[in-house]
């Protein structure tokens, strides 16, 4: 399978909230017995609405969930959302008459089926001015491909399952089609696309335990708050309850779909039991070679991968990328730091010759970048990459890791704003890496070369000087080349292990007044 392919009717949400109205006018028009007085002119009685549903109605529910025990919840998949291939799956698909805001110019909401891999209930719920309105599941919402489901549906059989995600469409590349922008399904993950830009990377709510020898334990959004947005908004708020065996935790997402489609986030966060492992805005991705170590792989196309490199800005603006490479084994990187200005996942080969395929498109997903509001404290800056033998499955995760401990019935607040967009949002004059090759060095057997090119755009006519260094091992022959044509400075170095088995590399190209460059990175293992 892979993995990247992997409502209510308008009128039924006004019958609820008119239900909901009527039962309010009821209960005001009831008389208690001992104020009853059929003589007298009753007064008027101003009644304050309801107060309009929030983040902080969410954290309440997921501090109650907190002080209980974890409760796992599924579902069984029966008639036709059991045992679907990858196909079937596809082939039911959410009619758009059943959209809640169909005539919507802006949005349009769909909600997912259960089935295949998706099998734990979700509950979604509608917010309408204030007032929630929750969605029944109803398999009369899907059209399900006859070429699939030759046999028909049996709909009486189908009725308690529960949703499995929903997806948000706007007209993001042309004001007359109403593209995918995000869409929630799975565990807590959520992918999102800018304009220009496919699926790729997605986001998680929230990683534990990721690489560790435990075991990762994967949190689940179970319920989901989706309010509709007003006819001049530009933006959609969804409110979500997370649940896990250490923790549980309220969300909000504001997104902003456009050139950049932008998570105005909050988190609040409430453990269960002391937690050492919590990884907060986490993104996920897919690499599984490039330039760095094509060698080991047997493919016609010269790069897979939907994020080329870990993006970073220190607390002391300090401009990091660590090139991502494929590795035999488990690699963990730790990158400690003070209250971060920015990490995310980046896919910097933007052109089609780099990964030449012409399904995928690689050269089109999006890179993430977390932006944190506020003071995060120390911590690290954590990147994980796992092995894999093909394109099916995602490898690279990131993440911010507290350095302190999370301490059971404590509740803790993050702020982060989550943009996806072709390119990371950071403007700063500094010239970056545009590519990272490798290969064995000529003149030493156990050596190897490596060649970094970075912009040319920010040099003057003289050149910087670099500075090269290994946590192991030791740095061999260098040299500094300018490409004027190519608009690329290039700088070549060997790597020497002597007998090292691990090594973390970098440079950075410096000037009379400090860096030039952001700070190259990266991590060489003994295969």
């Amino acid at each position: 399978m892979r993995r990247r392919e992997f409502v209510i009717s308008a009128g039924a949400a006004m019958t609820a909230v008119g239900a909901l109205s009527s039962s309010l006018g009821a209960a005001l028009a009831q008389e208690s017995p001992e104020t009853a007085a059929p003589e007298a002119e009753a007064e008027p009685v101003e009644v304050a609405p309801p107060k309009p549903f929030g983040f902080e109605d969410v954290a309440a529910m997921a501090k109650d969930l907190a002080s209980k025990a974890y409760e796992y919840r599924d579902a069984e998949l029966v008639g036709s959302f059991a045992n679907l291939t990858y196909d079937q799956y596809r082939g039911i698909r959410f009619r758009r008459d059943r959209d809640p805001w169909v005539g919507s110019r802006d949005f349009a909401l769909d909600l997912l089926p259960p089935g295949a891999i998706f099998h734990e209930p979700v509950d979604i719920s509608l917010v309408d001015e204030g007032v929630v309105i929750p969605v029944r599941f109803d398999p009369h919402m899907f059209d399900f491909d006859p070429a699939q489901f030759p046999d028909g549906v049996d709909y009486e059989t189908l009725g308690s399952m529960g949703w499995s995600g929903f997806r948000l469409r706007a007209p993001l590349n042309r004001p007359d089609v109403m593209d995918e922008i995000a869409v929630f399904q799975g565990a807590s993950y959520f992918r999102a696309v800018a304009r220009g830009t496919l699926y790729g990377l997605s986001a998680r709510g929230l990683a534990i335990g990721t690489g560790s020898a435990e075991g990762e334990e994967f949190p689940l959004f179970r319920g989901f708050w989706i309010h509709k947005p007003g006819e001049q908004d530009r933006s959609v708020l969804i409110h979500a309850l997370l649940d896990s065996e250490s923790v549980s935790g309220a969300f909000e997402f504001r997104i902003t779909p456009g050139a950049e489609t932008v998570f105005d986030t909050r988190v609040a966060l409430f453990p269960r039991t002391d937690m050492g492992n919590a990884g907060i805005a986490p993104l996920t991705s897919m690499y599984w070679f490039g330039p760095t170590d094509r060698s080991r792989v047997d493919d016609y196309r010269p790069a897979v991968h939907d994020s080329d490199g870990l993006q970073m800005l220190t607390g002391d603006e300090q401009r990091l990328w660590r090139v991502l490479s494929g590795h035999s084994a488990l690699q963990i990187s730790a990158f400690m730091d003070n209250n971060p200005l920015g990490f995310g996942l980046a896919q910097r080969a933007r052109d089609f010759e780099s990964y030449k395929d012409a399904e995928a498109r690689y050269e089109k997903r999006p890179s993430a970048w977390i932006a944190p509001q506020g003071e995060w404290g120390k911590g690290t800056v954590t990147l994980v990459e796992i092995p894999v033998e093909n394109e099916f499955n995602d490898n690279i995760v990131s993440y911010w890791q507290p350095g302190d401990r999370l301490v059971a019935g404590n509740r803790y607040d993050y702020s982060y704003i989550l943009t996806f967009a072709a390119e990371v949002p950071d403007s700063a004059p500094i010239s970056r890496v545009v590519e990272t090759m490798s290969g064995k060095a000529v003149n030493n057997a156990t050596g190897r070369t490596y060649v970094v090119d970075f912009d040319l755009g920010l040099f003057g006519a003289e050149n910087p000087v670099p500075q090269i260094r290994a946590s192991a091992g030791r740095i061999g022959h260098s040299y500094l080349l300018r490409l004027p044509e190519q608009r690329r400075m290039r700088l070549a170095f060997e790597y020497l292990p002597e007998g090292a088995k691990l090594a973390d590399l970098s440079a950075v190209l410096n000037g009379p007044e400090g860096p030039l460059s952001e700070t190259w990175i990266a991590r060489w293992t003994r295969e």
